[in-house]
């Protein structure tokens, strides 16, 4: 019979540390991966390219620093729920008035480089049409197009029915059709 060898302290200390840099290095690949998502999502509540790379830098921080990103199923819809929160904290925190806080500090209200010149042509107007739309209607619209969530990650997102977010969606390109073709100075088309 052989004997078991005990392990030494470095050994164990190598072993861990051996752990610690592929779990790092599998965290870095999920950020590689998902970053560009979650800064949509939050940007998509938001409208502020900012305070949604902030609010992405705050998703991924805070899914490291609790271990929680070890047993996500689904990681677009669990990352897509953690920026999602985020976000609305970030939306519900007071104003700050502008005397207490330095110009540095303020996040940007101008336009990026990238919004700049996507106001160019058709797509601008698009654009506009989605950001007229009442916020109920804008969000479930944007998650669903640009990020291709499904309904029910929508709904895991928002925290609303399937339901509402399946009617919330028809709502919102009925009326974007309808605007669309006022916009073309066309008559808009009704369907009841």
């Amino acid at each position: 019979m052989a004997t078991a060898h005990p392990i030494s302290v470095k050994e164990t200390d190598r072993l861990q540390a051996d752990e610690r840099t592929a779990s790092d290095e599998e965290f870095s690949l999920l950020v590689y991966r998902q970053h560009r998502f979650v800064f949509r999502v939050a940007f998509a509540l938001l409208r502020n390219a900012h305070d949604a790379e902030d609010i992405a830098q705050e998703t991924f921080l805070k899914l490291y620093r609790n271990g929680r990103w070890h047993g996500i199923r689904d990681e677009r819809a669990f990352l897509a729920r953690a920026a999602w929160r985020l976000a609305l904290d970030l939306r519900r925190a007071p104003v700050l008035d502008a005397a207490d806080v330095e110009a540095d500090a303020m996040p940007s209200r101008t336009a990026s480089p990238e919004q700049q010149a996507m106001s160019a042509g058709s797509a601008a107007a698009i654009h506009r049409l989605i950001d007229a739309l009442p916020e109920e209607l804008r969000q479930p619209l944007v998650l669903a197009g640009i990020d291709e969530m499904t309904s029910r990650e929508i709904a895991a997102v928002m925290g609303i029915p399937e339901g509402t977010v399946r009617t919330r969606l028809m709502r919102a390109r009925q009326l974007l059709k309808e605007k669309l073709a006022h916009a073309k100075g066309g008559h808009p088309c009704r369907t009841n």
